[in-house]
């Protein structure tokens, strides 16, 4: 199977499994160490990244404890080719969707122990596993360090396949049944606060029912005296 030369195999596979991402390996004399990292979009080739294998220690060689599998891996992409050079670029997009893992809405501080660092510099891509580890700092934030669990790899690039930007923009459209609803009325601020507006009649505030507390309640004899003061006539007095 050749990815760049007929591309149709694949296209069968991943229509067959359902599948948008492939990893192709392959040695041969012309180019040792071979991957293909590429991306589908309606069954058909999106692009594809050679990466040629020039350094390359194991999991095994490397004695320390590992993470969990599943762990979700915190990614770093280091050098100002990630950011300047196209095809650096369409190579972290790649990366990242290959190792992102599963979306979650919340991660706790402990489950953060797995970090994938990819470093370009000098026309190479160096890949690097780490676990993170907690240490004590004397305060609430604790002290973080790197420990190298491996594997490690020192790619070079190869050969190209980009998608133009038209076809890009058509691969990252969110169908309209993904996208969230907006509902009215309803806002947040720069903190995350929710607030709601409410659409009310004009309230005629004679006629709004106070809340009624003990205190303020008239007593029994007090009534009496006041009914007593309104059937008694008035008399007036007058000096002899």
């Amino acid at each position: 199977m050749r990815p760049f030369e007929d591309s149709t195999s694949l296209e069968f596979f991943s229509k067959k499994t359902d599948c948008s991402l492939f990893l192709f390996g392959s040695h041969n004399k012309k180019r040792p160490n071979n991957l293909i990292f590429g991306r589908l979009f309606d069954f058909h080739v999106l692009d594809m990244i050679e990466l040629g294998i020039e350094k390359y220690v194991s999991l095994n060689e490397i004695k320390a404890s590992k993470c969990p599998e599943g762990t979700k891996p915190m990614l770093v992409f280091a050098g100002e080719d990630f950011d300047t050079d196209n095809e650096h670029k369409q190579l972290k997009s790649l990366l990242t969707d290959f190792f992102r893992g599963p979306k979650v809405s919340a991660v706790r501080l402990a489950g953060l122990e797995h970090v994938l660092h990819f470093t370009a510099l000098e026309g190479k891509i160096y890949m690097r596993s780490y676990r993170s580890l907690l240490k004590k700092s004397g305060c609430r934030t604790p002290r973080i360090e790197l420990e190298d669990i491996g594997p490690s790899f020192d790619f070079v690039m190869r050969r190209t396949h980009l998608a133009s930007d038209d076809l890009y923009k058509t691969a990252h459209k969110q169908p309209k049944a993904l996208k969230p609803k907006k509902k009215k009325n309803i806002s947040h601020d720069a903190f995350g606060t929710k607030f709601g507006r409410l659409h009310m009649q004009k309230q005629d505030l004679s006629k709004l029912q106070t809340r009624k507390m003990k205190g303020l309640r008239k007593r029994k004899g007090d009534v009496v005296a006041e009914e007593e003061q309104e059937v008694t006539p008035k008399v007036a007095k007058v000096q002899s």
